[in-house]
């Protein structure tokens, strides 16, 4: 018996793996310090729990429409739309089940065998896993290291554009490195969209997880929404990963076709949980801030705690929660060739658990810098600085 050839060309979340490995040392009798995984260890907020219950004792468990109810898409374009200073209709909305769907499924509508879409690497590996598995070309542009975190190699991408170019995918406040663009760049990226005439997935789900200032959207520039696809989701604002809930909002004619796309993949999403989302939209927003206030309490925690470390300096960033801190320096000093060595290094020297660059896209010849990434969504602050504190140990050991 054969299977399908393209299944060769379909990635995975390696993140997972890390977590595979944490558990069965855990599994061994040892604490683990989990840094691995970009899940949360708190409770969705009470309103949004009730509401749920509330629908499924109302019979809201059937099928609905394939692009979503309609309040919960007229709540979602007024407040997405609100957010970034722009108009959206119930008509520029199609419900997804989680954010991820958002990706293959703008992919399959914009894309053709041999196209190429432009990635950011490193980064989330499912943009990578679905340009390839479709058929695709997937190309990537890097990031640059600053003081101040990272920046977009601007003219990398820039020659890294073909006629065979029909998309870019842009990931402002990212995974795994916290980059996050200044207007001037995100108006730089904007020109080479519309210059050559590409479409745009804008993958905002951390556009509310902020600590301070403003977060912006590249939807908000003159000639970009018509080309803009956003990826939304509810699962870091409300402590929802495991609820699986999202949202698609672009062009009417775009959002259409992921409509139907969704009619092919599930139907619909989850009747239920649709009529609790409205409520997570305009009602009590006490939750929402308690998390973030959690979240920016660890944040600070993390960010001492690996700065405390011989050989690492890491700025902080304003948005997501992720740390990507270098470790030339720690790499050198323990004589090891591989950053993989480090990552299982330390959870078996120092209980730690996080992931590393090469979880986040396949990494680029000419790469010569080691970096590692910590996640402390899913840690409490207490935890954060009880494993740092191992973990330097073991790094200066």
């Amino acid at each position: 018996m054969k299977y399908a050839k393209q299944i060769k060309q379909l990635g995975t979340e390696t993140a997972f793996a890390v977590s595979a490995q944490a558990k069965d040392w855990a599994s061994k009798g040892n604490k683990v310090y989990p840094f691995h995984l970009g899940d949360l260890n708190m409770k969705t907020p009470p309103n949004i729990v009730e509401a749920t219950m509330r629908a499924i004792q109302d019979g809201k468990t059937g099928y609905c429409p394939s692009e979503g109810i309609l309040p919960l898409r007229e709540a979602l374009a007024n407040d997405v739309g609100y957010r970034r200073g722009i108009d959206y209709n119930p008509e520029n909305v199609a419900i997804q089940p989680g954010g991820k769907p958002t990706i293959g499924k703008f992919i399959s509508a914009i894309m053709n065998p041999g196209d190429e879409v432009l990635y950011p690497n490193p980064g989330y590996p499912i943009y990578e896993s679905q340009i390839e598995y479709q058929g695709g070309q997937a190309i990537p542009y890097r990031y640059i290291r600053t003081d101040s975190g990272f920046d977009i190699d601007l003219e990398r991408l820039k020659d890294s554009i073909s006629s065979n170019t029909v998309a870019l995918i842009y990931n402002n406040y990212q995974n795994p490195i916290s980059a996050e663009s200044s207007r001037s760049e995100m108006e730089q990226i904007a020109e080479i969209a519309i210059s050559n005439d590409l479409w745009v997935l804008a993958d905002d789900a951390y556009y509310e997880i902020r600590y301070g200032g403003n977060s912006q959207s590249i939807v908000d520039i003159p000639g970009m929404k018509e080309r803009t696809v956003i990826l939304y989701t509810f699962s870091k604002k409300y402590a929802m990963t495991g609820w699986r809930v999202g949202g698609s909002i672009g062009p009417e004619k775009l959002i259409k076709i992921i409509a139907k796309l969704n009619v092919n993949a599930e139907s619909c999403t989850t009747h239920f949980i649709q009529e609790a989302m409205v409520e997570a939209l305009i009602g009590d927003s006490s939750g929402p801030e308690e998390i973030l206030s959690r979240l920016k309490k660890r944040r600070d925690v993390a960010v001492s705690g690996l700065n405390s470390i011989e050989g690492i300096d890491i700025p902080t960033p304003q948005s997501t929660f992720y740390l990507f801190p270098k470790v030339n320096d720690i790499m050198k000093k323990k004589g090891l060739k591989s950053v993989e060595d480090l990552q299982l290094g330390a959870l078996h020297n120092a209980n730690v658990s996080f992931c590393t660059r090469e979880h986040f896209g396949r990494p680029q010849e000419d790469e010569v810098d080691y970096f590692i990434r910590f996640a402390y969504s899913g840690i409490s602050a207490e935890d954060i600085d009880e494993g740092l504190k191992k973990l330097k140990t073991y790094f200066e050991d």
